[in-house]
C-alpha cells in the first residue's frame, strides 16, 4: 500500500467511524463539529509545514543551494519554505453539515499541488521547467486521528 493509499485508507476508516456518530447530531451540530475539526486540522498542518516535516515525521527534501552566493557576504540565510502558503489567508478550513475540508484554492492551490505531488513547473514565467521534489504539504499525520476523535467525543458528550 503506497503513501497516498495509506492516507486514503486512514481517512476512509475515520469517515466510517465518525460518520455514524455525526448522523446522531442535527445539521447545525454537525457543522459546528466539522468546523472545530477543520480548524484543528488546519492548525496541525500549519505547524507541521512550519517544522518542514512530512506527515510521517520525516523532514522535507531540502531546497537546492543557490548558485550565486556573492550577494550576501559573510552570511547565508535560509528562509523557511511555504511561509505564506501555510497562513490562514491561503490555507482554508471549510465546513458544512455534510463535509469538512482543509485546502488551498486558485493559484495558491496550483502551487501547493506542484509541491504536494512533485510535479513539473516553472519558478518564473520565462524560466526553465523544473521538477520539484515531492513535499507532502497536506497529509494525515498519525496524531490527527486522535485529535479528531477527541473533538468528536467532546462535542458528543453532554
Amino acid at each position: 500500500m503506497g503513501h497516498s493509499d495509506a492516507m486514503t485508507h486512514d481517512l476512509s476508516l475515520l469517515e466510517d467511524w465518525a460518520g455514524a456518530l455525526l448522523l446522531k447530531l442535527a445539521p447545525p451540530g454537525r457543522r459546528k463539529v466539522a468546523k472545530a475539526i477543520t480548524v484543528a486540522l488546519r492548525r496541525s498542518q500549519q505547524q507541521r509545514i512550519a517544522a518542514q516535516h512530512e506527515p510521517d515525521g520525516k523532514p522535507f527534501v531540502s531546497r537546492k543551494r543557490p548558485k550565486d552566493l556573492r550577494g550576501k557576504r559573510g552570511r547565508l540565510k535560509r528562509d523557511a519554505m511555504f511561509t505564506k502558503l501555510r497562513t490562514a489567508r491561503y490555507l482554508k478550513a471549510k465546513a458544512t453539515a455534510e463535509e469538512a475540508s482543509v485546502e488551498w484554492t486558485g493559484r495558491t492551490g496550483r502551487i501547493a499541488a506542484v509541491h504536494q505531488y512533485g510535479e513539473l513547473d516553472r519558478a518564473s514565467p520565462l524560466g526553465p521547467s523544473v521538477r520539484y521534489p515531492r513535499r507532502t504539504l497536506l497529509g494525515f499525520a498519525p496524531d490527527n486521528r486522535a485529535m479528531v476523535r477527541d473533538i468528536l467525543i467532546s462535542h458528543l458528550s453532554p
